[in-house]
């Protein structure tokens, strides 16, 4: 007896054992803007095994490369730095007030617990916050940039910078990677550590597989993106790409306070997301929805009008103009301490790159005027 057409078709899983106690390491592991050193020697020595080269550049973003002498160079992307926050002013009480490193959330800052970053290691503090008992009035005050604060224990200016506090140190949630239901991943930085883990999980696959690509493919985790895409921007201009694909997050509008209307009808579970934006080259995009159909991969599409906001952005419009496409992982509760995104999901983008990678042909021409 045949099965039915509808039937919902088995999932290819791809992340193993050994990959997913990476995952958790790097996910765990602060990769604050501007600060991403220890994640990049992190995901580097993760994947020295499945590529030929690397290389780190003045500003941290790490590649990785498999045939570096080949002329047609085809990059896969995706950005390592986390949102954070950067110690701004200490009172004379011991109080810390702070300024955004990236799009950090404030109102989900007040009672989290956090790590400053110090030369002399790790402080521990939290974001304070006034008891209810002690909150009047008909209109509460909500949480502010100018009015959460980090509580270190100290009483005094000179307790905190004994600790090693000074302005500029930067401050990371202390949240840890989980596995919720056996169908949710979750933690902080999964925006947009997720895909610097997808995009080596697709070396490890090229390598185990013994594929022979007829280009050369440089793997970039670039640092940087939080705050503007500069990563990406740099890296752009010295590898000088003749075709990039990058990955990164989107929003899962399923959940309540989000509106479909605005921001599009996507859910975590039903594949990787395809863009529509000015930057994302029409036949690239093709490219990616041909090479899903014909691996039976399902995937959801995104309009994202004038910019995708990702570093398909700053691939797109370096050089001369690089053919670029972006594939998006569905991610709940965006810029938060539990972000979440689903583990088919995570396979699926893994197993798309992989595919498209597959079907580009050396020295392919993407113009569709010629």
């Amino acid at each position: 007896m045949s099965k039915k057409k509808d039937e919902k078709k088995q999932h290819v899983a791809v992340v193993n054992k050994s990959s997913l106690a990476f995952f958790e390491e790097y996910i765990n592991n602060p990769s604050p803007t501007g600060f991403e050193s220890k994640g990049q020697k992190l995901w580097l020595d993760y994947i020295k095994p499945y590529i030929d080269e690397h290389y780190v550049d003045n500003y941290g973003t790490a590649v990785g490369i498999i045939n570096p002498k080949a002329k047609y160079k085809v990059v896969i992307e995706a950005h390592a730095d986390e949102i954070s926050w950067f110690v701004n002013y200490i009172t004379s009480d011991g109080l810390i007030y702070v300024i955004r490193n990236g799009g950090s959330d404030h109102q989900i800052a007040p009672s989290k617990r956090v790590n400053i970053h110090t030369d002399n290691g790790i402080v521990k503090a939290v974001f304070g916050w006034p008891a209810i008992h002690t909150r009047s009035g008909e209109k509460e005050e909500a949480p502010t940039l100018k009015n959460i604060f980090l509580d270190c224990g100290c009483t005094t200016k000179e307790e905190v910078e004994k600790l090693g506090i000074h302005v500029g140190c930067v401050i990371t949630y202390e949240d840890e990677f989980m596995i919720l239901n056996d169908r949710y991943y979750v933690g902080r930085a999964l925006d947009n550590r997720a895909g610097g883990f997808m995009i080596a999980e697709v070396a490890r696959l090229l390598k185990e597989n013994k594929k022979k690509l007829p280009f050369g493919l440089y793997i970039v985790n670039a640092v940087q993106e939080e705050i503007g895409l500069r990563g990406a921007e740099m890296i752009a201009h010295h590898i000088k790409p003749n075709l990039a694909i990058v990955t990164d997050v989107t929003h899962d509008t399923q959940t309540p306070m989000i509106s479909k209307i605005t921001q599009g009808d996507l859910a975590c579970g039903k594949g990787p997301v395809v863009s529509y934006a000015p930057a994302v080259q029409n036949n690239v995009n093709k490219l990616l929805i041909e090479s899903a159909q014909k691996a039976d991969i399902p995937f959801q599409r995104q309009a994202s009008s004038r910019s995708t906001g990702t570093d398909t952005d700053a691939f797109a419009y370096s050089n001369d103009g690089v053919p670029s496409a972006l594939i998006s992982l569905p991610l709940r509760y965006m810029h938060t301490t539990v972000e979440m995104i689903h583990k088919e999901d995570v396979d699926n983008v893994i197993r798309l790159i992989y595919e498209v990678l597959l079907n580009v042909k050396d020295g392919q021409d993407f113009r569709y005027i010629k």
